[in-house]
């Protein structure tokens, strides 16, 4: 996948954070700020126009914009976590051109590594960890078993909505939500909504664009 069909990932993503942006921040009001969702739709707003305002960038360089941007635009805990999951992405992707299906999962579990050791999280605490690891795993699964791209983005969604449904009936050990303890159970994890959204993104736009490429 090059840097245009990256390119319409990340528009993607952004697409569907803003539709769901009153939805995530419903969520977070429940065990969080109340800000889930407008700070990633501004984040992600900024980044679509930073990484257009770039064309010629190349995959690493379009994900290390991404990571920047969020860094610098989104409040909270998102802004980091979002911020290195784009830049590890792109520190896995390096200075090449094209990513093929195999290093795009690369890319991306550099991603989730990042994500866990910034947030020192783990699959069961009840973070974007718990969309992302199995979503990740998924799509490392099929494409292991010799599936086609779209084929493992699809298994790589269906994986992260489970993740994310799961988060209601655990207790959430990290960031705000850790403070109400007990009282956390029966709310959907924000973080892990929106990381479901992220995986929904790729699976629409990237299902076949690293067919052929090295």
């Amino acid at each position: 996948m090059d840097s245009p069909a990256l390119r319409a990932w990340l528009h993607e993503f952004a697409r569907r954070v803003a539709e769901n942006s009153d939805h995530l921040t419903a969520l977070d009001s429940e065990i969080g700020d109340a800000d889930h969702g407008s700070n990633m739709d501004r984040g992600m707003a900024a980044a679509a126009a930073a990484i257009d305002s770039d064309p010629g960038a190349e995959p690493g360089q379009l994900l290390k914009l991404v990571g920047r941007t969020l860094v610098s635009t989104v409040g909270g805990a998102a802004g980091p976590l979002y911020g290195t999951l784009f830049l590890r992405m792109a520190a896995a992707a390096g200075d090449a051109g094209p990513l093929d299906a195999a290093g795009f999962a690369k890319a991306l579990h550099a991603g989730l590594d990042g994500v866990m050791v910034r947030g020192r999280a783990e699959v069961g605490d009840k973070t974007m960890v718990d969309a992302l690891a199995p979503a990740v795993d998924a799509l490392e699964g099929e494409l292991a078993a010799g599936a086609a791209l779209d084929v493992a983005l699809a298994a790589a969604t269906t994986a992260a909505a489970a993740g994310r449904d799961a988060t209601a009936d655990r207790v959430a050990r990290k960031g705000r939500a850790s403070y109400l303890g007990e009282r956390s159970i029966g709310h959907q994890d924000p973080g892990s909504a929106s990381a479901t959204l992220l995986v929904e993104a790729a699976a629409a736009t990237l299902g076949t664009a690293a067919d052929g490429q090295a």
